[in-house]
């Protein structure tokens, strides 16, 4: 089928990019992105799913890990005092 289309300017952009990406003809790169916009029916894509994976740390007992930053404080104000104190 012959029709005219009139194109919004990015995506004129992108499909003469594709073009010249690909060697394709013009034709083919439209049909083939009209054939795949087409077969995914209005449903946007599948993402997939995000999934957190656990770790041990290696902390021993007894270690609050919530006042770490208040370890890292007390180590850096006594080294400060130590260099202060030379």
């Amino acid at each position: 089928m012959r029709t005219t289309l009139t194109l919004d300017p990015e995506v004129a952009a992108r499909l003469k990019q594709e073009v010249r990406r690909t060697g394709r003809p013009f034709k083919i790169v439209v049909n083939v992105a009209l054939q795949r916009g087409l077969q995914m029916g209005g449903r946007p894509a599948r993402v997939p799913r995000f999934e957190v994976r656990p770790h041990r740390l290696g902390f021993r007992p007894g270690i609050d890990l919530d006042r770490l930053n208040q370890l890292v404080d007390e180590l850096e104000s006594e080294e400060t005092a130590a260099e202060l104190l030379k």
